[in-house]
């Protein structure tokens, strides 16, 4: 994990007059060095060990703090459980129908798309999503 994004995040938070606790910087450690997409729970199991008197009602606070700044992305895809993303550039994702993995996929020109949309029909873009949705290699073994 980077030191410099922690830093540059947690200076982030303080000019947002956000309150670094132990807890709080260990979620947001978590989320810039983890390659999945958790969810609020995933990150709890992470860090249950470490900090015993957190409850899930403290992860869920963290990450919804996070997500309003801008620090995560929370990603909802029709289950249960939204599912959390650190990312310093824009993305689209991947999504395995049977086990719900969750992959990043960085397409060049990702930009232009809110381009296009706002020239082909007027609105004023203010973001996009797209999920792209299969079966992932692991599952593809199971099958076979």
């Amino acid at each position: 994990m980077s030191q410099t994004i922690v830093e540059q995040t947690l200076r982030k938070l303080k000019v947002n007059n956000v309150r670094i606790t132990p807890q709080r910087q260990a979620v947001l450690e978590f989320m810039i060095g983890t390659h999945m997409h958790p969810t609020a729970d995933d990150v709890y199991q992470a860090l249950a060990g470490r900090f015993p008197n957190m409850s899930v009602a403290t992860i869920y606070n963290n990450l919804r703090l996070f997500t309003e700044l801008g620090v995560i992305e929370e990603m909802t895809y029709g289950d249960a459980s939204s599912h959390f993303d650190f990312a310093q550039t824009k993305h689209y994702h991947a999504i395995c129908d049977r086990c719900g993995k969750v992959v990043d996929i960085f397409y060049p020109g990702l930009e232009d798309v809110e381009i296009v949309a706002q020239n082909l029909t007027g609105f004023m873009v203010t973001g996009h999503r797209m999920e792209v949705h299969g079966i992932c290699p692991e599952c593809q073994l199971v099958n076979r």
